[in-house]
C-alpha cells in the first residue's frame, strides 16, 4: 500500500515538474509558470481520478454505456471550467489585469483542455497496463497451481538416487537440522531437500503447520487447537500456523 501511495506522489510529482518545465520555457517565466501549475494540477489530479477511479470501474467496466458517456461529458464541463477560473484568476493574481504579460499557452482552452485529458488518458493507459500484467501473473499462477494440484509424484533425491514419491503416501514432511525426512505409509526417505522447496512444490492438500512440519490433509485423523493426529503420529500445531491449520481442517 505504501508503494502505491509512493508511486501516486512520485507521478504527480513529475508532471508538475514537466508542466512547470513547459509552460516556463514557452512563457520564458518560470516563476509565472510556477504558480499557474499550482493552480491547474489540483484540476488535473481530481479529474484523474474521477475518471479512472470512478467513472470507468463503476460505469465502462460495468457496460453501464450511456452514463458512462453522460457523466464524462459533464466531467469534461466542469473541469473546462474550472480551466477558466484558473484563468482567470491568473489574470488577476500573477499578472494583475495586465493581459500581455500572461504567458499565452496559460489563456488557450485548447491547449489547457488537451494537456488536461492528456494526462488523464495516460494515467488510464497505465492502469490498463498494470491491469495487464496482473491478468498475466495471475493466469501464469493459476496455471502453475493447477499443474501442481494435477502432480502425483514427487521426485527426491535421497542417498544419491532419483526417488520418484506417489504423493497418496505421504503421511508428512519433517525438517531436520540439515536434511528433510519424508514419511510414508511405508518408508522414511531422507533428502537434502529443503522443506520450503517441497512446499512450493507439493499440492494444496499438503499443509505447512510448523516451521519442521508439513502435512498431508488426506491423512490425518483428527486435531486439536495444539495438534494434529497422523496415523501413530502426533506432530505439533506452532501458533504461527494455528488459525489457518484449524480453519482448513475445519471445512
Amino acid at each position: 500500500m505504501k508503494s502505491r501511495y509512493l508511486s501516486h506522489i512520485t507521478f504527480w510529482i513529475a508532471v508538475t515538474v514537466f508542466l512547470i518545465a513547459y509552460y516556463g520555457r514557452k512563457g520564458e517565466d518560470y516563476i509565472q509558470a510556477f504558480y499557474f501549475v499550482s493552480f491547474l494540477v489540483p484540476i488535473a489530479l481530481g479529474t484523474t481520478y474521477f475518471f479512472n477511479y470512478y467513472l470507468v470501474p463503476a460505469y465502462l467496466l460495468k457496460k453501464r454505456y450511456f452514463k458512462f458517456i453522460l457523466y464524462f461529458i459533464y466531467a469534461l464541463i466542469f473541469s473546462l471550467y474550472f480551466e477558466m477560473l484558473v484563468i482567470g484568476f491568473s489574470f488577476i493574481v500573477l499578472v494583475k489585469y495586465q493581459y500581455e504579460k500572461l504567458n499565452q499557452l496559460s489563456i488557450d482552452p485548447f491547449s489547457l483542455g488537451t494537456t488536461l485529458y492528456l494526462i488523464v488518458f495516460l494515467v488510464a493507459f497505465a492502469r490498463m497496463v498494470r491491469s495487464y500484467q496482473k491478468m498475466i501473473t495471475e493466469k501464469d499462477r493459476l496455471a502453475g497451481q493447477i499443474e501442481k494440484n494435477q502432480r502425483k509424484t514427487i521426485t527426491v533425491t535421497s542417498d544419491r538416487k532419483q526417488v520418484p514419491i506417489n504423493l497418496s503416501e505421504i503421511l508428512f514432511v519433517e525438517s531436520l537440522a540439515d536434511y528433510v525426512k519424508v514419511i510414508t505409509v511405508t518408508d522414511t526417505i531422507i533428502t537434502r531437500e529443503k522443506i520450503s522447496k517441497l512446499e512450493k512444490e507439493l499440492p494444496d492438500t499438503f499443509r505447512r503447520i510448523h516451521r519442521s512440519f508439513l502435512v498431508n490433509l488426506h491423512h490425518v485423523k483428527s486435531f486439536n487447537n495444539e495438534k494434529i493426529y497422523i496415523d501413530k503420529h502426533e506432530l505439533p500445531i506452532s501458533r504461527s500456523y494455528r488459525k489457518k491449520v484449524t480453519e482448513i481442517l475445519s471445512k
